[in-house]
Order: C-alpha cells, then sequence, then structure tokens
C-alpha cells in the first residue's frame, strides 16, 4: 500500500470502514482546499516511512455522510485507526514527524 493522490471517486460507507482490518488513515479534505494541498508532501515523507498502512483520502464537503459520522469540521483531517476502530486525529497539523509518529502507532498497534 501506497499513499493515495487522488480523491477517492466514491465515499465509502461507514460500515466498511468500521470493518477494516489493520492500520488504516482517512484523510478527509478537498482538491480546491490550500491547506489539504500544503499537507501532501508532509503526508508523503511520513508514508515513504509507513508502505504497510492503508490511507483513504475523501473529498469531504457538506452534507457528506463518512465525514460528518467522524465529525469533521476542518481539513485536512487526518483519522487513524486502527482495525476499524479510531485511535487518534490530527486536525491541520503541519507537522511531518507527528503524522509519522501516528502512522507508527497503529502500525504497532495491538490491535492491528
Amino acid at each position: 500500500m501506497t499513499m493515495n493522490e487522488v480523491y477517492a471517486a466514491i465515499e465509502p460507507a461507514r460500515a466498511e470502514i468500521d470493518m477494516l482490518e489493520g492500520p488504516t488513515m482517512l484523510e478527509f479534505g478537498s482538491p480546491s482546499c490550500g491547506y489539504c494541498r500544503a499537507a501532501q508532501p508532509l503526508l508523503a515523507s511520513a508514508f515513504a516511512d509507513h508502505p504497510n498502512v492503508r490511507h483513504i483520502k475523501i473529498a469531504d464537503g457538506s452534507g457528506r455522510p463518512l465525514g460528518r459520522s467522524f465529525k469533521v469540521k476542518l481539513w485536512p483531517t487526518l483519522v487513524f485507526l486502527s482495525n476499524g476502530r479510531e485511535t487518534e486525529r490530527l486536525v491541520r497539523t503541519g507537522d511531518a514527524g507527528a503524522i509519522r509518529r501516528a502512522l507508527a502507532r497503529i502500525e504497532s498497534s495491538p490491535l492491528a
């Protein structure tokens, strides 16, 4: 698995996300969001060290069910999951190290 550079064409259902096995990071954002574009090099750097983490990039917006189910308010919001359960999140982070550490935690989680 590697970092996805394209937002998913079809948003997965929350039930699908809840059933995922292993470490996963959800990235909620928008291609038109400046904060989201600025975060891409940070994410690429962090994912280079964690190729076993699934990355699902979701175009979010008003009324989009998956983002609302995770109570996303700002972009980008990174939600870190272990076997479908949220373990932590980062909102508008400008720190590749923080992303890398969160990826390492879900990758080594006893739940994963």
